[in-house]
């Protein structure tokens, strides 16, 4: 982890849920130095253990990585895109916790992905063939190819890209065209092609199709992932466009954020008949979430897993507690205990849920229903945090940066007071 000290007005914004937009940028700066540090362990870990790996999977690894350096010359902003977007994050914890042998090499693979994403949205000519492991190349953030091949050759021009399988000559390519220069998007048609949809009025997609979506194992096995074939992009967007709506209605600054934020909508299976929400330390920016019935479920979502993602860069950045212990605490808003860790991130996003239904309840066009309901929930949510926030500065487990975010988490949920009065 990284030690440097964060300034302390900085640390101060972020544990009092400030939506100003240089925490953010603070936040994705961490993001990207740990995201270059990971990348680099695994490079570390190949080349001192290149014996053990296959040696096709080798070569395939450092050519991809030589395409990557290529690419990041001409295009530093579209490498630096492709390397922070979410899943790979997931796909480089996968990576580097995975022992030596053929799950680890099928691992390295993805590497070619990356690389091949970022040449293609950088522009220009490309003339490779690359490897399709069961018969699919994912282009992370943009879409997927199915193809009928081990193998599919690459052909990119300024304004056009090509798909052909190898092996397959009279099979017609799949044909992309790139477009959007300054920002290096891709749009296309042809046999096999399924782009991630954009969320509209934000940075953000919906991603029903990257490998590493929602990795093996997460959320203890119980977060799956969608199956794209039941993904109705339609209901998604409008969900979101009238959470986005009621944010902006209630708290615009959270709504910029919200919208600047989420770089990745990730739907997966609901959990009975209860809507699932859920976030990957390894991922942030990215909301693995069932599709909420209404658009304030949505934003609800949002909110708090959003900060469950600003909290876990923050401690990437500077550690606000120790290494784990066995000690556990109970919650509110849980029924099974908590080590420190959870009861900080709880804390942290059900506080930002706090926030938001205080402000719900006087704010002005905000639907009778959920005003109410905000009123409800405030009350039950702010005991329950006060609770988390006391045994947080009774515990010896935060580290002296970790005490202090928390004091000034207790500032602003001292802040927020009783529920106000709902507007007649």
């Amino acid at each position: 982890m990284n030690t440097a000290p964060l300034p302390a007005p900085a640390l101060a914004r972020l544990a009092r849920l400030s939506p100003d937009p240089d925490g953010l940028a603070l936040l994705r700066s961490a993001l990207h130095a740990r995201r270059l540090l990971l990348l680099k362990a695994l490079l570390v870990r190949v080349h001192r253990h290149r014996t053990s790996v296959e040696p096709g999977a080798l070569g395939r690894f450092e050519r991809a990585w030589e395409l990557l350096e290529r690419v990041e010359r001409r295009h530093p902003a579209v490498v630096r895109d492709v390397l922070d977007y979410p899943t790979t994050g997931a796909w480089l914890a996968g990576a580097l916790a995975e022992p030596a042998g053929p799950a680890f090499d099928r691992l390295l693979g993805h590497l070619d992905n990356l690389a091949v994403t970022a040449a293609l949205r950088g522009g220009g000519p490309l003339d490779l063939t690359v490897e399709t492991p069961d018969g699919l190349l994912s282009l992370p953030g943009v879409g997927r190819l199915r193809v009928a091949a081990d193998r599919v050759r690459i052909g990119a021009g300024e304004r056009t890209v090509r798909f052909h399988p190898d092996g397959a000559r009279h099979a017609a390519p799949a044909v992309l065209t790139l477009t959007g220069r300054r920002h290096g998007v891709l749009t296309g048609r042809g046999p096999g092609w399924r782009a991630v949809r954009p969320l509209p009025r934000s940075a953000a997609c919906l991603d029903d199709l990257d490998p590493y979506r929602v990795p093996s194992g997460a959320g203890g096995g119980t977060v799956v992932a969608a199956d794209p074939a039941d993904t109705d992009h339609a209901a998604w967007s409008a969900t979101w466009r009238a959470a986005l709506d009621l944010l902006g209605r209630t708290d615009p600054g959270r709504a910029a954020e919200v919208a600047r934020g989420v770089r990745a909508v990730v739907p997966v299976v609901p959990r009975g008949p209860r809507h699932l929400g859920a976030t990957l330390s390894a991922a942030p920016g990215a909301v693995l979430t069932s599709l909420p019935a209404e658009g304030r479920g949505m934003a609800e979502t949002l909110v708090h897993e959003l900060h469950h993602s600003k909290l876990a860069t923050l401690h990437e950045l500077v550690p606000l507690y120790g290494p784990g212990r066995d000690a556990v605490h109970r919650v509110g808003w849980r029924s099974d205990p908590r080590p420190i860790a959870g009861v900080l991130h709880g804390a942290y996003a059900h506080l930002a849920l706090a926030d938001l239904w205080r402000r719900a309840v006087t704010a002005e066009g905000v639907p009778t229903a959920w005003r109410t309901a905000a009123g409800q929930q405030f009350d039950d949510i702010h005991d329950q945090v006060g609770g988390a926030l006391r045994i947080l500065l009774e515990s010896d487990e935060l580290t002296v940066t970790g005490r202090q975010f928390v004091r000034h988490m207790r500032t602003h949920h001292a802040s927020l007071g009783a529920t106000p009065l709902v507007a007649g």
